[in-house]
Parts: C-alpha cells; structure tokens; sequence
C-alpha cells in the first residue's frame, strides 16, 4: 500500500505543470520535460525569465507582432523555439543572436513582412532546422527572406521548410549560401518553371519537395537544374502537367535521370485523353509527337516528287547551257547578222521618211516650165540619194509612173 501511495505522489509530481515562481505568468513550465508552454494567451511579447532548465519554448497563438534581439534574453540553454501562429511581422536584425544553441526555430503561420538581412544570424551558426511554412506576407518577403538567407551565415542549417508561401519563383541562387542542406521543402506554392542556378550550392541536398505546384511541364534548363542534384530523392507529384509533345523531353527525363522520382505521382491533368495517367512509359505517339503513317507516307511521296521535278529541270538547264557554249561562235555570228540587218531597215526607213517629207516634192506645177523645174530638182536630190533609194514620183496628170533606180538616174538637160 506504501508502495502504491509512492508511485502514485511520484507520478503527480512528475507529470503535471510545474507551477513556480519561475514560469512566466500565463505560461505552463514543466520540469520533466524542460519545456515552457505559452499556448492562446493573448501575449503580445515574447514572455521573460523563463526557468534556467529550459529546453523547450512553445509560444503559439499569441499576437506578438515584432521580434527583437530583447526577446530572448536568459534563454541561452534554449535549444528548441516553436513561435507558429502569432502574427509576427516584423523580424529584426540578430532577433535570434543569444540563442547560441538554438537548433531549431519554427516561425510557421505568421505574417513576415519586414525581415532585416540579418535577422536570422546566431554567432556559431546553430540552427539546424527553420520552419518558414506559411509565413511569409508578400513577395518583397521572399526577396527579404533570400537576403537574410544569404547574410544569416547559416551554414550549419540541414532542414528548410518554405511550403504554402505562394511562391511564384525563386530567384536564382537563393540557397547557395546553404551549403550543408539536407531537406528542402517547397511543396504548396504556385512555382511553374525552375530557373537556371536556383539549386546552386546545394551540394549535400537528399530531399527536394515539389508537390502541389503549378508545374505544367519542365524545360531543357529546368531539366539540366534538377538533373544537376545528382542521385536524390525529388518529389514532383500532384502537378498539373499538360501531356502534349512539348512535355516530351520531361517523360525521357524521366526514364533515364538518376534521381529518386515519385513516378506513381506524376501523372497527366490534360488533356483528357491521358488524364490520370501516369507520365513515365509514355508513347511519342500517346501525347501526340508521331505523325499517322498514311499522313507521313503522303508527305514521303510529294517530297520525293518535288526531288526529282528539280533534278529534271537541273538536267534540262545544264543541257541548255552546254549547247549554248558549244555552238558560241554560230550564235555570235547570227546576232551580228541580225543586228547588221535591222540597222540596214532602219535606215532605209530613216531616208524613205526624209524624201516623203520633202515639201520640194509636194504640188509641182503641171506644165513645162514645171516639168523643167521638176527634173532639175530631181536630179539634186538623186545626187545625194543612195544607189539603193527608190524614189516614187506622182505625175499631175492621170498617168502614175513608179521607178526603181538601183544605180544614179542619167538626167538629160
């Protein structure tokens, strides 16, 4: 009975909240388990003089808005630091700096607006595990938290969790300076497309997370960026891929990359005809990159038609041309005739046009003296004509006499 009554004062003793003048008012201390509870109360700070035997600080639901290097005084020992659910804003620089064993640090479900580069830096470079889930307000957050994950010196940091932030993108080299990262999770944003150098530096990493993203499909850059982690386990289901031809170097991927994929997990949203199933195994011809067979021998046949028709009109060409050059001397003959030719009719008709406008052969008079006068002109005129002129002459009277001279007229005065 003795023994009974022992085990019974021991397990009181240990088991319910250790109430002293230590415990911060408002807050649950329990010595057990060296934890210091502040759940629902209202804070509107981080509580003080908490028990030198902390391990443990769980301060949620409260509506403690800033974070400042003050908050955490005498809490050296601390090693563990749960602030979820408590609207933090605002984070300022070394908020964290004497928690010098600080391990682990969850920040989930606030609203992080301002945090300054150096928020997150602890001399030594403690902390092993952060827990941003839900927690940042905006994207200049997310351009703040890439600072701050740059000037934190967190080398040591093996565990990053950014799920639910609405994260549209990650800027490039965001995490190089995480050199001993172990898990990134980034499950739940709204990513589409992995930039070159956003997993740069991340020579340790053995878990990526990208479930319930908005990814439709991966580029030969994004592709060659996750390629570049190596022998790891990526998770990549609950995406919305779209299974047409352009997704066709992902289902390749796929078959031969070396990393650890949750194959059963990534499958088709659209469209319709592949919905639900699974992208690795399928067919060039399932997500519509191969032509029908009727449709490809059609274009065989009007290719190899076009070939030939210009292969014939090449022969006819090259035989035309060789023609020409073989009989060169014979084509420049005839031209010089037929250019000799046409310069002899144009001035045939040049000197035929000369004489037809002559007003010295227009209205002679009919009788002698004009007749006279006619041979007189005549006869200058057929002394500058060519021999080969023809001269065509209307008497005045009814009779019409034509003569061809081939050589000079004789004139008798």
């Amino acid at each position: 009975m003795c023994t009974f009554a022992v085990c019974v004062f021991l397990g009181i003793l240990l088991f319910t909240p250790h109430q002293c003048l230590e415990c911060p008012l408002g807050c649950e201390c329990f010595a057990v388990t060296r934890t210091v509870k502040c759940v629902s109360k209202d804070l509107l700070t981080v509580p003080q003089s908490v028990p030198g035997y902390t391990k443990s600080v769980i301060i949620t639901g409260n509506n403690i808005h800033q974070i400042s290097p003050d908050s955490f005084t005498e809490m050296e020992n601390v090693t563990n630091i749960i602030l979820s659910n408590n609207r933090i804003t605002e984070m300022e620089s070394h908020s964290f700096s004497v928690l010098i064993n600080l391990r682990f640090l969850d920040l989930s479900g606030n609203q992080l607006a301002l945090i300054h580069p150096e928020a997150l830096s602890i001399p030594g470079s403690p902390l092993q595990e952060l827990n941003l889930s839900r927690s940042l307000y905006n994207f200049t957050a997310v351009t703040d938290l890439t600072t701050a994950l740059r000037w934190g010196g967190l080398r040591g940091l093996l565990r990053l969790d950014l799920s639910g932030n609405h994260l549209a993108l990650l800027p490039p080299g965001m995490f190089s300076h995480l050199p001993n990262l172990h898990q990134l999770f980034l499950t739940n944003n709204s990513l589409v497309t992995i930039y070159s150098g956003t997993f740069s530096g991340l020579n340790h990493l053995q878990v990526l997370d990208l479930t319930h993203n908005a990814f439709k499909t991966f580029g030969a850059d994004s592709l060659q960026e996750l390629e570049m982690l190596g022998n790891i386990r990526i998770l990549l289901g609950n995406n919305p891929f779209t299974c047409t031809c352009e997704i066709r170097d992902f289902v390749i991927w796929q078959n031969e990359s070396r990393a650890q994929l949750d194959v059963d997990a990534v499958r088709c949203a659209t469209p319709g005809v592949v919905s639900n199933a699974q992208l690795r195994g399928l067919s060039d011809q399932a997500i519509g990159c191969v032509v029908p067979v009727q449709a490809e021998v059609a274009d065989l046949t009007l290719q190899t038609s076009y070939v030939f028709l210009g292969l014939v009109l090449g022969c006819v060409g090259i035989v035309f041309l060789l023609v020409l050059y073989l009989n060169r001397k014979g084509m420049k003959k005839w031209i010089i005739e037929m250019r000799d030719a046409c310069r002899d009719v144009l001035e045939g008709y040049h000197y035929r046009y000369e004489i037809d406008s002559d007003p010295r052969l227009g209205h002679i008079p009919a009788d002698n003296s004009g007749s006279r006068a006619q041979g007189h002109l005549r006869l200058a005129l057929s002394q500058q004509l060519p021999t080969d002129t023809c001269i065509v002459q209307v008497p005045t009277d009814t009779q019409h006499v034509k003569q061809m001279t081939t050589s000079p007229p004789s004139v008798n005065l």
